[in-house]
């Protein structure tokens, strides 16, 4: 019998409990009140209990109809969610949006526009992943993603596209009590070689041979943003990072900007780009991420450049 459940008679039962009464039911459904009481009656009947008491003046849920009610709002919200998919992808709208974000490329940006991307799209779930330098092209390139946000790479695979975005604040830094902290700006490029240069890694081989920004021939290489940012603030090294990343650190004193010889004063503005493979240009909902990523203010380094 419960194969005979529909989806009207749930719709049904949701909308009396949301509405305290059957006759508000059908006001709100209009339908008569007898047909909600007939459908309410066979949904009962065929699923084997009461779901309400009808012993007051109103109809009270009883303890089995207030299980069941959970159950009943996931199938029908189940039900809808795959309409409003079905019709998006009927007009060439994404199944699913998979996208990948170089961790230099503000979260809290990133973060407004999918909280905006949900409203828009509820029947497109967001796939992300966050990877570095060459890390960003690998998944575009295996069909693991259709679009990235990447920084700026010298040699950018040929069968990748690419639009300008934001651009973001990037910054020398080391602890307070590191060494080159006290040495009066700007620091030569010769002090620097003397000490320890944290440097981000890229895990891809799109770059591999090549040099992005390194100072000091002793270097240790990590492969993680966040542990990079944990040495940093331990005094380990000296080493480049996204402003918004460590804002709050140079606010606090914990980090201080290096002021480095023949380098912009108070940091870099690194260029963000949306690339994607040029044989599949992003569909209706990548094309809003990345107009809608456009929008996003640049963060300027302090003192500015």
């Amino acid at each position: 019998m419960l194969d005979g459940v529909s989806l009207d008679q749930l719709r049904t039962f949701i909308a009396a409990v949301e509405e305290g009464s059957f006759s508000a039911a059908a006001r709100k459904l209009r339908r008569a009140q007898s047909a909600v009481s007939e459908m309410i009656g066979a949904l009962e009947e065929q699923i084997g209990v009461p779901l309400f008491d009808r012993s007051g003046r109103y109809p009270k849920l009883t303890a089995a109809g207030t299980v069941l009610l959970a159950d009943a709002r996931g199938i029908v919200a189940g039900v809808d969610f795959m309409k409003v998919r079905a019709r998006g992808m009927s007009a060439g709208l994404e199944p699913e949006l998979s996208a990948v974000v170089d961790v230099f490329f503000p979260i809290g940006a990133l973060t407004a526009a999918a909280k905006e991307f949900r409203e828009k799209f509820p029947g497109t779930p967001l796939r992300l992943y966050v990877e570095a330098l060459g890390g960003v092209f690998e998944p575009l390139l295996d069909g693991r993603a259709s679009l990235g946000i990447a920084g700026p790479l010298p040699l950018m695979p040929g069968n990748i596209s690419a639009e300008r975005l934001s651009e973001t604040g990037f910054v020398i830094v080391a602890a307070r009590d590191h060494p080159l902290a006290a040495i009066e700006a700007p620091i030569p490029r010769t002090e620097l070689a003397k000490h320890t240069q944290l440097v981000l890694t890229d895990r891809s081989t799109l770059s591999a041979g090549r040099e992005f920004g390194v100072m000091s021939p002793a270097t240790w290489r990590l492969s993680d943003l966040f542990a990079k940012h944990a040495f940093l603030l331990n005094g380990l090294g000296f080493g480049g990072m996204p402003l918004h990343t460590v804002q709050p650190d140079l606010d606090n004193g914990k980090l201080v900007v290096l002021d480095i010889e023949d380098a912009p004063p108070g940091g870099l503005m690194l260029p963000m780009y949306a690339v994607y493979h040029t044989a599949s240009p992003p569909g209706p909902a990548g094309r809003w991420l990345i107009e809608r990523l456009k929008l996003c203010p640049s963060k300027q380094p302090q003192g500015g450049i």
